[in-house]
Parts: structure tokens; sequence; C-alpha cells
């Protein structure tokens, strides 16, 4: 972890003081060009607009799969095998299905054309964030539902037994009982799910490449970008920034987490 991870972090907080070589000390230069950047304005607000919509439907719905898988009982094996699909599928192959479904002459807008609708053009209007979204509660709905599931099952079922004796119905078991119960898992969940929206980039690169429409210009394109041309100043100062934003957000997180685990 030192080696690999703390060190070279550690470069690179010293390299946002620099210029590009790394030798000449420029202090807050990289910090301000970075803040005056339009594209690190556009793709900050894009990750922030595109985090702040992802978690939380990627939360709700995974918690309510995991809810019917649950309720299903054995008979829902199946179910659990379609929903985990997605994380074996190979990106290639999700990039060329995304491609398929919403390119302009695509299966979606043919079936638009059918209706009678008109055809959108999703790669090149705002309707590209929306995809992006898509794919992103898609790939990643069976891995929160099955963390889900593991924090269900740490639920003792005498507590809903004895909350059926007394006549509770669904609704308030679910207040009373399940959702106390899976606040701890809440709290993993909604960190590993902010990890994993920073992963979507593959996708979006291999399907709109290193400039995609404006509203999906997310901070990965923007380091990948200043990386190919060498801005290593504008890099390191972003990067230390997204990290410093990163381990505040985990940080309220894991402090929330400790606030219900001690309630």
């Amino acid at each position: 972890m030192i080696l690999f991870y703390l060190l070279p972090f550690v470069e690179v907080v010293r390299r946002s003081f620099t210029d590009a070589m790394g030798r000449r000390f420029v202090g807050l230069a990289n910090y301000q060009a970075v803040w005056q950047n339009n594209a690190f304005r556009i793709a900050t607000a894009n990750t922030v607009k595109f985090v702040g919509i992802c978690i939380p439907l990627l939360l709700g719905t995974s918690l309510a799969l995991a809810l019917l898988i649950r309720a299903a009982g054995p008979k829902s094996r199946p179910f659990r095998s379609v929903f985990l699909l997605p994380m074996v599928i190979p990106v290639a192959s999700m990039v060329l299905l995304w491609k398929v479904l919403f390119a302009k002459a695509g299966l979606v807008n043919t079936l638009l054309d059918i209706a009678n609708i008109e055809p959108v053009d999703f790669m090149g209007t705002n309707a590209a964030f929306w995809v992006l979204i898509a794919t992103y509660l898609w790939k990643n709905s069976g891995y929160d539902m099955i963390l889900w599931i593991a924090g269900l099952d740490r639920i003792p079922v005498a507590q809903y037994e004895a909350a059926s004796v007394d006549g509770a119905n669904g609704w308030q078991m679910f207040w009373a009982i399940t959702w106390p119960g899976i606040q701890p898992t809440l709290a993993l969940t909604a960190l590993l799910s902010l990890i994993n929206s920073f992963k979507v980039f593959r996708e979006a690169y291999l399907v709109a490449g290193a400039y995609p429409h404006q509203s999906m210009y997310l901070l990965q394109h923007l380091f990948n970008n200043w990386f190919l041309n060498l801005e290593l100043g504008r890099i390191t100062a972003a990067a230390t920034l997204v990290v410093l934003v990163l381990l505040a957000v985990a940080g309220i997180i894991l402090m929330i987490w400790r606030h219900i685990k001690n309630i």
C-alpha cells in the first residue's frame, strides 16, 4: 500500500505545486489554472450530477430487487443469476450492445419509428447522459442487490414472526424492522457504489471517444485528455482536489455509519 499507493500520491501532491517537469515551484498556479478551466467546470458539474442521480437510484433499485428476491425464497435463484449477469459481460461486448441499441439507426430508434415517434440522437444530444445512467444502473444493480441481501440476512426472522403475530403489515415491518436492520449495510453499499460510479468511464470512452457529448463529459475524460497532452501540472492539481473531496465524502459516510451503529 505504501509503495504503490501512498508514495505515488505524495508525489502527485508535490507535482501539483511545480511546473510540468516537476522541478520549479509554482505555488498555487496549477490549482488556479484548474479552477479557471471551463472544461474542468463542465466535467465536475456532470460528474456531481451523475453521482447525485445514480447513487440514490442504484441504492433504491437494488434494495427493491433484494426485497423481491428475498420474498420469493428458493424460487428466486434463477433471477439472481440474471441480475448478476451484467457484471461478467466484457466491456467490449457491452459497448457493442450499447451501439446496437442507441445508434441513430439502432434498435431503439427503429422501434420509435415504427411507433411513429421521432427518432432520438442518443449520443449527440443530452439523452447521452441518461443512456450513461441507464448503463450504470443495469451493470451495478445486481452487485448492490447481493450486498443488500447479505444485510437482510442479518435480521433475525423471529422479529418478523413476532411482528406478524402482533398484526403488523408489510410496510410496518419494513419501517420498524427491515430499515433499521439494514442501515449499517447502507454505508458500505453507498461507498462501493460511489467507487463503481467512476468506472463507467470505460463504456463512455469506448462508445463516444475522448470528446463525447458535453452532457456526458466527465472528470475521467478530462484527466485522460490532459494526460495525453502532458499537462501534468493541471492533472496532478485536479487529482489532488478530487481525492480530497472523495475522502471527505467517505468520512461523512463513515461518521453516519458509526452514528447509526451506536443508536
